[in-house]
């Protein structure tokens, strides 16, 4: 047996218990594969990483939910940098190299005169994907009407690392109404099956916001729903850009994205967009406060 300490941080938010929790671990390289999912599946949040040596970048994480690896997790992310910076486990580098079954990630801590640390990572570049499912039953699968979608703004699936559904929604009103049938849909999500589903809209509760979004998990997850979401965030910003500016999109595009709000998590996801040849940069900034740490017996 081993005993492993877990850091609980809370990203996209300085205030505890809001935003999106993650899970931590650090000095992760003696754990198996097998281990690091036990741990995040008695964790319990929705997503833990795990802090590894690298021999191409300057530090590796893997991102575990209580049911699957993932790619890549904006938040833990953003909380295991904010925790490695203000636990002085690394310098006063500008950027910061991160490996991931994404890619290798340039990530940049970034203080202010206050001495706030806020974290920004690249993300990698957006894809899109035509849903050529039913609507109706989309808007079933997460306790709505066919006419609370959107028709001006397609449906598509997106990805700045790990795929979603993006779902847009006439009115604010309709979040609390939500209640996503989680097993059904990979039925549904054929094109990507282990997608989860980002439902969003342009009307905001934060008049400074520009879009505000729920996310719900994929089934393979083990979650429901994720409060605060850093890629799915990364590649609203992206169809923000595509298929809302379209030909009035110029060079950059900074865009405060809401989620949790409905959930009591509330956090703030800044995203900026930057053309790049025939696709775009994506770059969330985020924050993450400390809660507490625990031991647990593997």
């Amino acid at each position: 047996m081993k005993s492993i300490k877990v850091y609980h941080y809370d990203a996209f938010t300085k205030e505890v218990n809001k935003g999106n929790p993650a899970g931590i671990v650090f000095d992760s390289d003696t754990l198996t594969e097998e281990e690091m999912h036990n741990i995040a599946h008695k964790v319990g949040f929705n997503e833990t990483a795990f802090v590894l040596k690298s021999g191409v970048a300057d530090l590796k994480l893997r991102y575990f939910t209580p049911g699957q690896e993932m790619s890549l997790c904006g938040n833990a992310t953003i909380a295991t940098l904010y925790a490695l910076k203000t636990r002085g486990m690394i310098g006063d580098d500008k950027e910061i190299t991160v490996e991931t079954l994404a890619g290798i990630l340039p990530i940049r801590v970034n203080s202010n005169t206050n001495n706030e640390i806020t974290i920004t990572m690249q993300q990698a570049a957006p894809q899109f994907k035509e849903f050529k499912g039913s609507k109706k039953d989309l808007a079933n699968l997460i306790g709505l009407n066919e006419g609370d979608i959107d028709d001006n703004l397609p449906i598509v699936y997106g990805s700045t690392g790990t795929w979603t559904l993006l779902v847009p929604i006439r009115q604010l009103s309709d979040f609390k109404k939500m209640k996503p049938e989680n097993a059904s849909f990979p039925s549904l999500l054929k094109e990507e099956p282990r997608a989860s589903t980002h439902p969003f809209c342009l009307k905001t509760f934060d008049f400074l916001a520009d879009m505000h979004g729920r996310h719900f998990s994929s089934p393979y997850s083990g979650t429901t729903e994720d409060p605060v979401t850093g890629t799915a965030s990364g590649v609203m910003g992206a169809f923000y850009a595509k298929y809302i500016k379209k030909n009035n999109f110029d060079a950059s595009l900074n865009l405060i994205i809401e989620q949790g709000n409905e959930i009591k998590k509330d956090g703030r996801v800044i995203v900026n967009i930057s053309k790049s040849g025939t696709t775009y940069d994506v770059e969330v900034t985020g924050n993450a406060v400390y809660v507490k740490n625990f031991e647990m017996i593997i």
